[in-house]
């Protein structure tokens, strides 16, 4: 099995240094930037598994440099945990919405981090015995588990790793309401200081990529959501 690489973008040496020790005592190849800037350099010469991203970052900042990540159709598909000593919620709200999967608040413990991390790679490249083989559809949604692809009325639709999950736990549970909490546990797989208001705006992110067939997802006020029974 390869090793998998992690890019690390932090600024702060002694953090920086703190981090890349602790993932690769835990087996991972690690990269490392001080800048925006220099990350998606490094994206663009070499394969990586997954971003550690700080948001206080010279020049461009970490927001930025998450949402020119995502908007790349190459790069868009990494799973991307910012890290930052923020800890107010328009923070996590914004950095959701760019895309990123996880959210660390700084001062973190290297061993939660890393339980984060290992965690988001299992999501994203689970166990060859446990990933299914099936085609999920709904209506004009066509979801290829196996090959995570995703179309709307025949156009390929990219979905960052949560909302390609959280799509396909609506279709298998279709017509039953999920609570938040419940969402939460499933999709997100691990506890976290994510809140329920994490899963408000992948619920929109996915219903705007969605197009008209977003509208399938409902809210169920005080509850949570479902898809609709009828397609």
């Amino acid at each position: 099995m390869l090793t998998q690489k992690i890019l690390i973008v932090e600024d702060d040496k002694h953090i920086l240094k703190l981090v890349k020790y602790n993932l690769e005592k835990a087996g991972f190849n690690c990269q490392a930037s001080i800048t925006g800037e220099g990350a998606l350099d490094i994206l663009d010469k070499q394969p990586i598994d997954l971003i550690i991203l700080d948001i206080m970052l010279p020049k461009m900042d970490g927001l930025e440099t998450c949402k020119q990540i995502k908007q790349e159709p190459r790069f868009a598909k990494i799973p991307v945990i910012m890290l930052t000593a923020k800890g107010e919620e328009v923070d996590k709200i914004v950095g959701f919405e760019l895309g990123a999967e996880d959210y660390v608040v700084k001062p973190f413990s290297p061993r939660e981090l890393i339980l984060r991390v290992k965690a988001i790679l299992k999501r994203v490249k689970p166990d060859e015995k446990e990933t299914e083989k099936d085609i999920l559809g709904f209506d004009e949604i066509n979801v290829d588990i196996s090959r995570h692809k995703v179309t709307v009325n025949k156009k390929q639709v990219d979905l960052t790793q949560i909302e390609f999950k959280l799509l396909v736990t609506l279709i298998k549970r279709k017509g039953r309401v999920q609570s938040r909490d419940k969402l939460l546990e499933d999709v997100w797989d691990i506890a976290s200081d994510v809140t329920t208001r994490t899963v408000d705006t992948h619920i929109k992110r996915l219903r705007q990529k969605l197009g008209k067939q977003g509208k399938f997802i409902e809210t169920v006020r005080g509850v949570g959501y479902r898809l609709s029974e009828e397609d």
